[in-house]
């Protein structure tokens, strides 16, 4: 199964496919699992009987500034994984070239970091104690996920150069003051 995946990642796609796997895309990670996240936060906090912690204007001007910041970031790394990867985020239209400029030069998965953010200042901006759990939950899978199986392919599929980079260059917290 391994030796397919990776022979699925090498396959390179036009720009029409690569738009059509995003926007597909787009419509689970903006839409659905945003409102996913709020739903099932709100039936956690009424389940553990948690307050909604909502203080206006805290809430909205916090939480919108996360999700600014989470989804530009995002919008970056999708932005250089078309353009410059020929590729998308998504395992199955991975990119073709290894991208090492900013923002991954100050981390290796900022579209993780980007989405983590994102998720967060929904669940701030709504006041959902019970979606910020689950939003902590989501990213700790998604960082193991991203450990164990994404770092091995990346060491597959790009080799030395994937090495030399993840030696340099941190995880998920980002370092601002030096560039890999």
């Amino acid at each position: 199964m391994w030796k397919r995946f990776l022979k699925q990642a090498q396959r390179e796609y036009g720009p029409k496919q690569r738009l059509a796997v995003l926007l597909a895309a787009a419509a689970l990670f903006v839409v659905i699992l945003p409102l996913a996240l709020l739903y099932l936060g709100r039936l956690l906090d009424r389940g553990l009987d948690w307050p909604v912690l909502l203080y206006p204007p805290v809430n909205a001007i916090v939480g919108s500034l996360m999700v600014l910041a989470g989804w530009l970031l995002a919008m970056w790394t999708i932005y250089l994984q078309f353009t410059l990867g020929r590729g998308t985020p998504v395992p199955v239209v991975a990119t073709q070239k290894l991208i090492i400029c900013p923002p991954y030069s100050y981390c290796r998965n900022p579209m993780a970091l980007g989405t983590i953010v994102l998720y967060g200042g929904v669940s701030v901006a709504a006041g959902a104690l019970g979606a910020a759990v689950l939003v902590v939950l989501g990213a700790g899978a998604l960082l193991i996920y991203i450990k164990v199986v994404e770092e091995q392919e990346m060491v597959a599929r790009f080799g030395d150069e994937y090495l030399a980079y993840r030696r340099r260059v941190p995880f998920i917290i980002p370092r601002l003051g030096r560039r890999g």
